[in-house]
């Protein structure tokens, strides 16, 4: 199969990104050019799938800081979607407990994802940009059905597990 003939699908965990990326003093990221990113990535493959997950922000009504949250994931939703970007989104929920908060069900949703693209021939390659060893059960699993999985990963945090696991692994240095 030539270079240009590949399709490739690209799975993005939103808020692994978003924690990367603002440690690295990465300020608004709602504006981010995410197409750009995926495109440059893609090399020339054929990109049929661009899917961007996260846990929704829920706040109460009297919860100030809580809707403005949510009012700025909103607005990224609005942006991802839009034709410029054309990715989908993809949510889980965010579970408050302790004062802490923890993103549920969103691993599940991309390990979901990349299963049924594998087994139903959607892509030849995925590219993962998550840091979650929860995937890689689903990473072994798109192999062994003979597709391949690209991690990318940052140098200043990579996951050795995934670049372990992943048939290519590609680190952004910045």
């Amino acid at each position: 199969m030539t270079k240009n003939k590949i399709r490739v699908s690209i799975f993005i965990d939103g808020s692994n990104f978003y924690f990367k990326m603002k440690s690295l003093n990465f300020k608004n990221l709602s504006r981010f050019d995410y197409r750009g990113f995926i495109n440059w990535l893609a090399r020339e493959r054929i990109i049929i799938g661009a899917s961007y997950y996260v846990g929704a922000i829920r706040a109460k009504p009297d919860d100030q800081k809580g809707q403005k949250m949510r009012q700025a994931q909103i607005n990224l939703f609005n942006f991802l979607k839009s034709k410029k970007q054309n990715f989908i989104i993809s949510k889980g929920y965010l579970m408050k407990n302790n004062d802490v908060y923890h993103e549920k069900g969103v691993d599940v949703k991309i390990a979901t994802d990349l299963l049924v693209g594998a087994y139903e021939n959607l892509y030849d390659e995925a590219i993962i940009i998550s840091s979650d060893t929860d995937l890689i059960p689903a990473m072994q699993k798109i192999k062994q059905l003979g597709k391949k999985v690209e991690y990318i990963g940052f140098g200043h945090q990579p996951s050795l597990a995934l670049q372990t696991f992943s048939t290519i692994s590609r680190l952004l240095i910045i």
